[in-house]
């Protein structure tokens, strides 16, 4: 029995985290189609009723929206409406007009990923964090024995271990997560989606043929869009389909890396261990304006934007514990022209003026002639704040504006 037989590899994923954290602050839109991400002017408004005194609050419609904004992410009820991330509001107000809309809090989604991170690792501490709203975990030292594929005892073991979990996660932030357990993070990713919300599903190696082949290829987190056509145009549909396919084929038509890891996949073979830590190249924080803003009529707006990235940035990095030398600039025009800049500075920093300087230098090296729809700001060649000789805060003097 091969070493991945005898693990037991756990995927958390939140389910529709950002909606699910907006319904904890207003839970009255429970039940209602909800899509995250409008602007601050799409902030629900507090209103009293001159006559009993009683408050209430009236929430944006999609209906009403106007802009190029995107969907962060939708509610299950807006998603059953057609809506999904990365849609354009616009394009979700024709699906569902009666829909909330709210603006993005990614300060209070951060503080929501810690509470449930934090939850997990009391309970099983090899965690490695794939983003916001997901984790893996692995499990194997905390259920006796080894997982073997017909070892129902083991695998009911792993179920109540991963049970407890997702009960610690809604006891430390009283949301829900959907939750696979299998030998390993391949087939675990996929499991994690089955059984969406509140999930929680077991996927052994005697289970893939029955949970896992039946799927469409493109179930495989690594098999994108255009691979998908690919396998598509060539008859290929399921995973079953997929794992049926000669290697030989496979090589031929995707290429001898590729086309040797579609067919391991698609077995459900996957070697890759939990990383329960790695150092991030860099940290960042951009933003899509809902119009198109002029470096010289919006100066006042795009500088307030700027100054309010570094600063937000600067809080990033002392939360998690890094500095950095390399400050970064990134600009979209509105031809959809992206440009960036670097500019490093003596020693790491962690200081918003620090950054917002640095930044400002990468500025006058870009044109300002077009209107812009992005900008984003980045600290790369990242240290640990404690092992480097951060530069100390920059002091206070006034903020210039640096759109001129």
């Amino acid at each position: 029995m091969s070493r991945e037989a005898n693990r037991l590899i756990a995927h958390l994923d939140m389910d529709a985290f950002y909606a699910s954290v907006e319904l904890q602050r207003y839970p009255e839109l429970a039940g209602v189609p909800l899509v995250i991400g409008g602007g601050r002017r799409h902030q629900p408004e507090e209103i009293g009723d001159p006559r009993t005194g009683r408050r209430s609050r009236r929430f944006s419609r999609l209906a009403d929206y106007t802009g190029r904004g995107v969907a962060t992410t939708a509610s299950y009820e807006a998603r059953a409406l057609g809506v999904h991330s990365a849609m354009g509001l616009m394009k979700a107000a024709r699906l569902a007009p009666d829909a909330v809309l709210l603006p993005t809090d990614f300060d209070t989604y951060r503080a929501y990923s810690r509470r449930f991170k934090a939850a997990v690792r009391a309970i099983a501490p090899q965690v490695e964090d794939r983003g916001i709203d997901e984790i893996y975990i692995d499990l194997t030292d905390l259920v006796p024995g080894g997982a073997g594929p017909g070892d129902n005892e083991t695998w009911m073991s792993a179920r109540a271990v991963a049970q407890s979990i997702k009960d610690a996660v809604r006891r430390a932030t009283g949301l829900s997560c959907s939750m696979g357990v299998t030998p390993n993070k391949l087939l675990s990713k996929i499991a994690s989606e089955l059984d969406k919300p509140d999930g929680l599903t077991i996927v052994s190696a005697v289970d893939i043929a029955e949970r896992i082949w039946p799927l469409p290829a493109k179930k495989i987190h690594g098999i994108g869009p255009k691979t998908s056509e690919r396998l598509q145009a060539l008859g290929v549909l399921t995973i079953g389909e997929l794992a049926r396919a000669d290697p030989a084929w496979l090589v031929e038509h995707f290429g001898k890396a590729m086309g040797a890891w579609m067919h391991d996949a698609a077995h459900g073979r996957d070697e890759r261990a939990v990383v329960t830590h790695s150092e991030p190249k860099s940290i960042s924080r951009e933003t899509t304006f809902e119009r198109d803003l002029h470096a010289r009529r919006d100066r006042d707006e795009l500088s307030r934007i700027f100054t309010d990235l570094c600063a937000g940035l600067a809080e990033d990095l002392q939360r998690a514990g890094y500095a950095g030398r390399t400050i970064g600039l990134k600009l979209r025009y509105d031809d959809f022209r992206t440009v960036t800049r670097d500019h490093t500075i003596a020693a790491p920093t962690q200081d918003a003026q620090v950054i917002r300087r640095a930044a400002g230098e990468c500025l006058k090296r870009v044109e300002l002639d077009r209107r812009i729809r992005l900008l984003g700001v980045r600290v790369g060649t990242l240290t640990p704040a404690d092992a480097a000789a951060v530069l100390p805060p920059a002091a206070a003097e006034p903020t210039p504006s640096l759109f001129e």
